[in-house]
């Protein structure tokens, strides 16, 4: 990707539920094709940051507003927000980005409340702070939107997952699986894309890692490599009703 294009450069930034850091990317497109990826960096969180985040998880489980910030949730809030930008001005030096050239950022923030089913979601994250701080345009509150217009509060990944599986070289129709935190999968085949999650991703196993190990994951799935596939308790996880729910559903 040049460098010097200005038009339809973003930078996105992800802070998932597996809670291990904040990803950045550089992505040229016109809103509607991907024309060009670009690179990418990531900055972990330290063992003390993720206990701050475990720690706001537990406060806005209670929430009922989704502007109060009880708790440690507003000190966390400052802390996704000035995370985010240290990640994005070492990303542009490390990479040599010229800022003016960036059209728009993506700001995820970080989720501590998902209730589509009760109209609420919480991110973490001031947008406007950070649009302040980097002199630029900021694209925030995405699952808020999604959820007031009755979707489940992830538009932007099936919207994506389209844009690649369009330019693929092979039959339609395609399904991509997304493992994070959460799984989610997105099935497009030519019109609207159809998405939902899948059930639980990385999050439950990096609980299980810190609590039997210490170890914040299962690197490169070491540890699971070496077991076998319970088959009863497969079966019994796949017997819960929300496999039985069509989409959309989170």
């Amino acid at each position: 990707m040049a460098a010097g294009k200005i038009s339809g450069l973003a930078i996105g930034l992800m802070s998932g539920t597996s809670l291990d850091g904040v990803d950045v990317a550089l992505i040229e497109t016109d809103g509607t094709r991907i024309l060009g990826l670009g690179p990418v960096g990531y900055r972990p969180y330290s063992d003390d940051e993720r206990a701050l985040l475990r720690l706001a998880l537990a406060d806005g489980a209670g929430l009922s507003d989704r502007t109060a910030r009880p708790g440690v949730l507003a000190q966390a809030e400052d802390f996704v927000t000035r995370v985010h930008a240290e990640t994005v001005e070492a990303f542009f030096e490390t990479e040599h980005i010229d800022r003016a050239n960036i059209a728009v950022v993506g700001f995820h923030g970080q989720t501590v409340l998902h209730r589509p089913e009760a109209k609420l979601t919480v991110q973490i994250g001031d947008g406007a702070a950070l649009a302040a701080r980097l002199g630029l345009a900021v694209a925030y509150d995405f699952r808020a939107a999604d959820i007031a217009a009755g979707g489940q509060g992830a538009p932007l990944v099936p919207i994506f997952h389209q844009a690649m599986a369009r330019d693929l070289d092979r039959p339609h129709p395609i399904a991509v699986l997304n493992v994070g935190g959460v799984a989610n999968v997105t099935f497009v085949n030519g019109g609207d894309p159809v998405a939902c999650d899948t059930g639980p991703g990385n999050a439950l196993i990096d609980d299980f890692m810190r609590a039997r190990t210490g170890a914040p994951l299962d690197r490169d799935g070491d540890e699971a490599a070496r077991g076998k596939v319970d088959e009863a308790f497969i079966v019994g996880v796949l017997a819960h009703a929300f496999f039985e729910r069509p989409c959309p559903k989170s």
